[in-house]
């Protein structure tokens, strides 16, 4: 049988899923990977030799055991979830935010129209993409020029759009600050019983600030977590706590076997040695002050404050520092074409003293040019 497979995804794709792109990742081969927010750092020796038998041990034959008991009671106690509060994993946080699309994505027939996502612009480029997969509406608003929430802009959206679902990420990602905690409190105000807050503590190891704790004062927060930033990037865990009963209408749309068993058996003893990684988190923060002072010395260049394992500064010309890393095998982040209000502005990952002196190196001669 012959058919034009052009027609044939024409008939059979949605229009805003063939207008859109695949997400690119660039092959890092060979390069000082500074683009990705990853911990540089990996496990001591002697914990290699302990995570390989314990992965040796994995019934690799068997489904995950769907409650995630074992790993859930390892976050609860020791990641700070309120007593009385569970948690729900996800492949990574991408899954998370997916889920809570799907779940909050009121169509016409349910008396509304479509359902709004809202979140500052610029932020996390997931939370438009979920949005767009799951039929919801997403409306971003600008962050002011100094990075900070535009507290009237985003009160005045919330009124205007009554978004179903506000994603706030603290610290923001690719800016690197954190959002006034007062801001965050009128946002959930502003929510009321209409919409549902969430805070994307993604790199909460480098912030050292949470609302986790504070779940119990607001029924209509959401906060999310991953593991990727504190060193376990390689295997996918998010997680995600909120009010039982909320927890449980998005655990109705989680896959049953969402979390392998490599991953289980990982994280669960990853976590049985928390304070090495907690150490790493340590060093990277102190890296993150003294790369900021160092890049600041350099002729042209602003750092903005960073709460995260990574700094945004801005450049003279972004594209231009952006090609000259690259000819030296050196990878970051061009962000300036993201928004207007980054404009020849570069996302760096914090390394280690040695991967941070080559940086520090190449856009010195890079500004040079």
């Amino acid at each position: 049988m012959q058919m034009s497979l052009d027609s044939l995804i024409a008939n059979t794709i949605r229009q805003d899923v063939r207008s859109d792109h695949i997400y690119h990742v660039p092959d890092a081969s060979g390069f000082v990977k500074l683009d990705a927010m990853e911990n540089p750092y990996v496990l001591p020796s002697h914990l290699h030799h302990e995570l390989a038998n314990r992965i040796a041990a994995v019934a690799l034959n068997r489904y995950p055991v769907a409650s995630y008991g074992t790993i859930k009671q390892r976050i609860r106690a020791r990641l700070g979830v309120p007593q009385g509060y569970d948690v729900m994993l996800g492949n990574g946080s991408d899954e998370l935010i997916a889920i809570m699309a799907q779940a909050c994505a009121l169509q016409p027939a349910e008396g509304r129209g479509r359902a709004v996502m809202l979140a500052p612009a610029p932020s996390f480029v997931m939370f438009q993409r979920s949005a767009m997969v799951a039929g919801m509406d997403f409306v971003g608003v600008p962050l002011k020029a100094d990075l900070t929430l535009d507290m009237p802009a985003m009160l005045a959206a919330i009124a205007q759009h009554q978004p179903a679902l506000v994603f706030l990420a603290y610290p923001n990602n690719p800016t690197g600050n954190l959002f006034d905690a007062a801001d965050i409190e009128r946002v959930l105000a502003a929510l009321g019983d209409k919409g549902l807050c969430v805070v994307d503590e993604a790199y909460e190891p480098f912030a050292q600030q949470s609302f986790m704790g504070r779940l119990p004062e607001f029924p209509n927060l959401i906060v999310m977590r991953t593991l990727s930033k504190l060193g376990l990037a390689g295997i996918r865990l998010g997680y995600m706590s909120c009010a039982p009963a909320l927890l449980e209408q998005f655990d109705k749309i989680r896959p049953p076997y969402n979390v392998n068993v490599l991953t289980q058996a990982a994280a669960e003893f990853c976590l049985d040695h928390l304070d090495v990684l907690n150490e790493q988190a340590a060093l990277l923060r102190q890296q993150r002050s003294e790369l900021s002072d160092a890049l600041a010395k350099l002729p042209g260049v602003n750092v903005f404050p960073s709460a995260a394992n990574f700094i945004l500064i801005r450049v003279p010309n972004a594209d231009a520092a952006h090609a000259a890393l690259l000819e030296r095998k050196v990878l970051i982040k061009n962000v300036g074409r993201m928004h207007n209000v980054l404009a020849n502005c570069l996302r760096i990952t914090v390394s280690t003293p040695e991967e941070n002196a080559i940086l520090l190196d190449g856009l010195k001669a890079a500004l040079a040019a």
